[in-house]
């Protein structure tokens, strides 16, 4: 079997479980349409989007599955084929395959990914060009286009010029050296020579005819002032603390003016020290942030790394509530937001997580959100929530609160995450890890029973042997497990 074919499957059911929703990988129809125009934008954004995409036929908008007529998938294999080799800028050779699915005979039909990008529509200029967000296919803004041209040539985002044509002294100027090298735990060298090798070897700068160049990277990272960077400049971060609930008034805002890197430190300290302590006992009685502080360092390094650096006047906010604390990034979440926790992590911006990771500033790939919702746990907080659009990925954290006031959904929503977490350390769920979970007294092991079926019924998790039929020695594991 076709490699695409083996991936085919298991991509359906990541798009029908638990909850229904179209990915960007896989879109879903009931039935041909002809309007040839958007079926070349479908066929283009695919093109464009990294291991191509697949049409399933044989699926209804409600993600309801009915079986595909021979007839109907000859059609749709002659127009599909026409379309890709005839509507856009290249010729695309699409497959296809009828394959059975739940007893369903559904015709699948795989677009591959394009080596030069971006693809465009034919007799159109290159701005014509389409992409996969959220699951919906739309036209890409011009940032987009030329990072999909710069990709087709091997380069990264990271590895284009923030500032060109500088002199030892302006580079020196322009970046926090002694952070630098702090975070490599270094002492910065007495010779220039030796400063500029190990900027280089991180591929912070470039030399060029006896000038330097700054990268996207080195900015980024290590700007003493991103507003040096013309294009940088709606990248800082901003943290804004309102009053209540909602963002009518504002108490106060704060623009980061360091690179990542290099204010890194100095904005978790300032968050934390913004926000609302409570009182824990260890020992001595002290008073602590009421999130934990290694779930936002997690939360925030991730939205650095993870965003879209394409979509531009969407800067990462960080917004601190009377209810809860929200951090949104640029970009939809390239994993489906249901797994977080097990899949490893899946970066847009790969020189800048493996750099983060390097001096430290991160942990070990794929461990952040899992140590983040331990954490979280730990303190039986409410579980942090994640909500994504076609533009944008945001988790919010929430304060203390006493189970009899949590929502029917944010109970789940934990019971999902406790199951999630358990698996990933070979242990399933069962009605005493809930009550130790959510500080359920032993002698109530009906409401950590409650919760579990709601989870259940939900479809987030599953028996972890089918045939148990005793639900007081139950035991379960997430739905995709």
């Amino acid at each position: 079997m076709n490699s695409w074919k083996e991936n085919a499957i298991k991509t359906l059911k990541d798009s029908l479980y638990p909850v229904a929703v179209e990915l960007n990988e896989l879109d879903w129809k009931s039935g041909l349409s002809y309007k040839t125009e958007r079926l070349a934008q479908h066929i283009c954004a695919f093109a464009n989007l990294q291991g191509g995409g697949l049409f399933v036929f044989g699926i209804n908008n409600d993600g309801s599955m009915f079986s595909i007529t021979k007839e109907d998938a000859d059609k749709t294999i002659v127009l599909l084929g026409n379309i890709a080799k005839n509507n856009l800028n290249v010729s695309i050779e699409i497959e296809h395959s009828i394959i059975s699915f739940e007893d369903k005979s559904l015709l699948f039909v795989y677009v591959p990914e394009q080596q030069q990008k971006p693809v465009h529509l034919r007799g159109a200029d290159i701005y014509n060009s389409y992409s996969r967000s959220a699951g919906q296919t739309v036209k890409m803004n011009k940032k987009q286009v030329e990072f999909l041209m710069f990709q087709s040539r091997g380069l990264s985002y990271e590895e284009l010029p923030a500032l060109e044509n500088l002199s030892e002294k302006e580079v020196l100027k322009k970046l926090s050296i002694q952070k630098f090298f702090e975070l490599l735990e270094k002492n910065v060298p007495k010779s220039t020579d030796a400063i500029f090798d190990s900027l280089m070897k991180y591929d912070l700068i470039k030399s060029s005819k006896g000038k330097w160049t700054i990268t996207n990277l080195g900015a980024i990272l290590f700007a003493d002032d991103m507003t040096d960077f013309a294009d940088l400049k709606s990248r800082s971060i901003i943290v804004r603390q309102y009053v209540g609930t909602n963002n009518r008034e504002l108490e106060k805002e704060q623009v980061g003016r360091y690179g990542y890197a290099a204010g890194f430190e100095g904005l978790i300290e300032y968050i934390l020290n913004r926000l609302p302590k409570t009182e824990v006992i260890e020992g001595i009685r002290k008073d602590i942030p009421i999130y934990p502080k290694v779930a936002i360092r997690e939360f925030v390094a991730n939205a650095l790394i993870h965003q879209d650096f394409a979509i531009t006047g969407m800067p990462i906010t960080i917004e601190l509530f009377s209810n809860r604390l929200s951090i949104t990034n640029p970009g939809a979440p390239l994993n489906d937001v249901n797994r977080l926790i097990d899949l490893p992590p899946r970066s847009r911006n790969e020189m800048l997580a493996q750099s983060m990771l390097l001096l430290g500033i991160c942990e070990r790939r794929g461990s952040g959100v899992d140590r983040a919702i331990a954490a979280i746990e730990e303190r039986r907080l409410p579980p942090v929530k994640f909500e994504k659009s076609e533009s944008h990925t945001r988790v919010i954290l929430f304060p203390p609160k006493k189970l009899s006031e949590m929502t029917k959904a944010e109970k789940v929503r934990a019971c999902y995450q406790h199951a999630s977490l358990l698996y990933e350390d070979k242990k399933e769920l069962n009605n005493q890890t809930v009550r130790e979970r959510f500080g359920i007294d032993k002698n109530n092991s009906a409401a950590a029973s409650r919760i579990i079926m709601d989870t259940f019924e939900a479809g987030l998790i599953k028996l972890s042997d089918p045939e148990m039929t005793s639900k007081k020695y139950a035991t379960y594991i997430p739905f995709y497990a």
